[in-house]
């Protein structure tokens, strides 16, 4: 194993042992609200530290971007790892056992190391560049479907961007006309992941963040699965814009995806 995959999964675990000891107690739960319709809570906030100090302790110089603490310089800013310590707060506030812990790092800006922990599952999604994905060992592989028809797809309406629901509602009804159903789970790290397990043939969404994206989408590709922006580029990262599955899947889902696709969108 990747020795700094290695410290991304001991990272993981132990955010996961504190997200579950909270889940099973939800009177220590402590919801804020950061925005409109963005909750944080403190087992957010506590599972984050405790990444930041299990990376911290055996790379101290690299720089971290942590959903919740934001931007931490280090010296080598080569090495940037990317946490979203609890992906599926509302989720997990609500008592829905469907949340990740996701994380990534960057060297040289190029994600080089993924990885994606359900908890509740105990099931660990990992990848490093060029080496495959796994899940608890296993290698995976995403989805060969050929085209929409039959396929089972995952999205997510856009609750932080309701000025784009419109846009996201005349691609949700031209790729619904064309697969057998969509899912909305409520966490993209666990989407992405489930594509590259072949759990999903496809998936989109917009508006993400880059610690939304950034473990799921390596272990996607190291599945053999493909991801663009809604132009079949590679901007999605500054976007959030993000379509992913095998080839012949992101191709028909662009095909919808563009159809009357706002100027806005477009990329």
């Amino acid at each position: 194993m990747h020795p700094m995959l290695n410290i991304a999964v001991r990272a993981a675990r132990s955010a996961g042992q504190v997200i579950v000891k909270s889940f099973a107690d939800p009177s220590k739960i402590e919801t804020m609200q950061k925005a409109m319709n963005d909750f944080v809570t403190n087992v957010d906030r506590e599972a984050e530290n405790v990444i930041i100090q299990t990376i911290r302790k055996s790379y101290p110089d690299h720089s971290i971007v942590a959903e919740e603490s934001g931007l931490s310089s280090g010296k080598d800013a080569d090495y940037q790892w990317i946490i979203d310590p609890l992906d599926g707060t509302t989720n997990f506030v609500k008592g829905i056992p469907h949340f990740a812990v996701s994380i990534a790092l960057r060297i040289k800006g190029r994600t080089e190391v993924g990885v994606v922990y359900d908890p509740i599952r105990d099931e660990l999604f990992t990848a490093s560049r060029g080496a495959g994905a796994q899940l608890n060992g296993y290698r995976l592989r995403c989805s060969n479907a050929k085209d929409l028809n039959g396929c089972v797809l995952a999205t997510a309406f856009p609750h932080r961007h309701r000025h784009h629901y419109q846009s996201f509602l005349t691609m949700f009804n031209n790729i619904f006309q064309e697969c057998a159903d969509i899912r909305r789970a409520g966490a993209a790290s666990l989407d992405l992941a489930y594509v590259a397990a072949g759990r999903m043939d496809g998936y989109w969404e917009l508006g993400l963040k880059p610690w939304d994206l950034a473990a799921g989408e390596l272990i996607a590709r190291e599945a053999g699965a493909i991801a663009t922006d809604f132009a079949g580029g590679h901007n999605y990262d500054n976007s959030g814009n993000i379509v992913c599955g095998n080839p012949r899947i992101v191709k028909a889902l662009l095909a919808k995806i563009r159809e009357e696709l706002p100027e806005s969108l477009a990329k």
